[in-house]
């Protein structure tokens, strides 16, 4: 069984991609999908998000949602806004995003590999979330948004792209958000098999983003290969949708902190206690760090440089060591009380997409107490803690650019 494999895409009618593309399902909430679609009838919205198409109010976990979904995307279909294409392919797929570009490839991916590791994981899943995207794979017999896999950059796969994104592209779209999205089709046999048996070398694959959707993936592979007597492991069940890019072309942005309130502790008590674990430097203007260790803090109007103090941070171990533990475990449980960020209603998480100017916003407003700016996460990181069959703490990566749903579908049949 190869790592991954061309598929029969779906894809939007020529010159349809404009009206369909949208944002990923799990990066607006259903007012800001609602807006989003407003006078845009074939937006993936209405299939991605179907409750903007219900009563205000309707939960978006009930059976009328999935159904819902299910009735637009079969409107889509009959409607010849969405088209099967006539074979098995590999779609390249490149993103820009202001002087960002990365170019990647669109195929479908392994289930066994990522149920025995290969494809490699470093979160951990909350059932409701896999609950929801299983039965939105399965109101819709497709996997519609993809997980987003990087690999350690390979030499053959890259000439490869590179040949394919020289012809002119078959989709060219900016998003409303300013992100070009293009698309070039693989159809050369000789192209196909190089790229597939390229994976296929690959000891790995790491889940950048998507956990939730490609867990999904697997249980209702599960599900069909029990209730298959037939089943031969070519089905289509047992891969999903999946972009990829490499290592190297893989942006990842701050992943920033607020905090309601100060823990009972008065601006001047707080920063001396914080400089039992970190150097503090009063600053002048925001700071956005520039390197491992370093942090910056805005508290009642100013700006502090943090950093970490090195006897704080351990030798060997690919979590412990990462800036977003470091400042858990020397800052926001100590002096903060904040054992679990994945549960405590005092802290919140600010991409970093929205800037230093929406953290100084937030506390400037009474909203928050105080905010933290971080340094991204770096790839290599991801991929270390990934190996060591760890996970990393909530909120770590911010991948930039986003993908776009509806620009290619995997279908199970």
């Amino acid at each position: 069984m190869n790592l991954i494999r061309p598929f029969t895409g779906l894809r939007p009618a020529p010159g349809r991609a404009a009206d369909v593309i949208a944002p990923p399902y799990d990066v607006l909430n259903t007012d800001e999908a609602r807006v989003r679609a407003a006078g845009k009838p074939w937006s993936f919205l209405h299939i991605s998000k179907p409750e903007i198409d219900l009563p205000a109010g309707t939960d978006p976990y009930s059976a009328a949602v999935y159904a819902k979904g299910r009735e637009n995307f079969r409107k889509m279909l009959d409607a010849g806004v969405l088209r099967r294409d006539p074979g098995p392919y590999y779609y390249v797929y490149r993103l820009v995003m202001g002087a960002h570009q990365q170019t990647g490839i669109v195929a479908a991916a392994s289930v066994p590999d990522y149920d025995t590791n290969r494809i490699r994981k470093h979160e951990f899943t909350r059932p409701d979330k896999e609950d929801d995207r299983v039965r939105q794979i399965e109101a819709l017999n497709a996997q519609t948004g993809p997980v987003f896999l990087t690999y350690r950059r390979s030499s053959a796969v890259d000439t490869i792209i590179d040949e394919i994104a020289r012809a002119a592209p078959e989709v060219d779209v900016t998003a409303d958000d300013g992100v070009r999205h293009t698309q070039w089709v693989m159809r050369d046999r000789r192209q196909i098999d190089a790229i597939t048996a390229a994976f296929d070398a690959m000891p790995c694959l790491y889940i950048a983003d998507g956990h939730h959707r490609s867990a999904a993936a697997s249980r209702v592979a599960a599900v069909r290969r029990a209730a298959n007597p037939m089943h031969a492991g070519n089905e289509a069940y047992n891969y999903f949708l999946s972009v990829i890019f490499p290592d190297n072309q893989m942006q990842i942005l701050g992943y920033n902190r607020v905090v309601k309130d100060l823990n009972g502790l008065e601006r001047e008590e707080f920063l001396q206690k914080i400089a039992n674990a970190f150097n503090v430097k009063p600053e002048s203007a925001a700071v956005k760090p520039g390197r491992t260790g370093e942090f910056g803090l805005y508290l009642k109007g100013r700006w502090h440089r943090l950093n970490i103090k090195s006897e704080r941070i351990p030798a060997n171990d690919p979590v412990k060591r990462l800036d977003v533990s470091l400042l858990q475990d020397n800052l926001m449980t100590p002096l903060f009380g904040i054992g679990d960020p994945r549960r405590d209603r005092r802290i919140d998480f600010v991409g970093g997409i929205r800037g230093l100017k929406e953290l100084e916003r937030r506390v400037d407003s009474g909203e928050m107490a105080c905010a933290f700016s971080l340094f991204p996460t770096s790839i290599a990181d991801m991929m270390a803690v990934a190996d060591a069959g760890q996970v990393m703490p909530p909120k770590s990566t911010w991948f930039e650019p986003k993908l776009a749903d509806g620009l290619v579908s995997h279908v199970l049949d």
